[in-house]
């Protein structure tokens, strides 16, 4: 096995424990499935990276990047650019669903309004 590097080990630990964060925070019910599936994959594919000379050194040799550092660097960008992607789809669908509920709240309340007034009409 090829000799592994500071930085190798530093980054497979840290996304080793991040995936058990992240599985802990699923379990205590504080990030729903959905998020924690993307969250596990892509540290257990920075742990790989980590852990495997020759794979980080072929990936870097296939990409042209200069180090394998910031091989593992440009994989956790692009995560973070997806990741933040997806969470702006999600939360413009969000906002468009919140405008939907708004507007039929406001329609309701003016029929029960409506439905009030014409009650206390019948009542005089």
């Amino acid at each position: 096995m090829p000799f592994l590097s500071r930085t190798q080990i530093i980054v497979a630990v840290g996304a080793v424990l991040l995936a058990i964060y992240v599985l802990d925070l699923v379990r205590r019910r504080r990030l729903s499935e959905e998020y924690s599936l993307l969250w596990v994959v892509a540290s257990v594919v920075i742990a790989v990276l980590g852990f495997s000379t020759p794979l980080l050194t072929w990936i870097t040799r296939v990409l042209g990047v200069l180090g394998e550092a910031s091989t593992v660097f440009a994989f956790g960008l692009a995560f973070a650019v997806a990741m933040l992607l997806y969470l702006s789809i999600k939360l413009s669908r969000l906002g468009w669903e919140n405008q939907v509920l708004t507007r039929e709240l406001a329609l309701l309340r003016h029929e029960v309004e409506a439905l009030r007034s014409a009650e206390r009409r019948d009542r005089r």
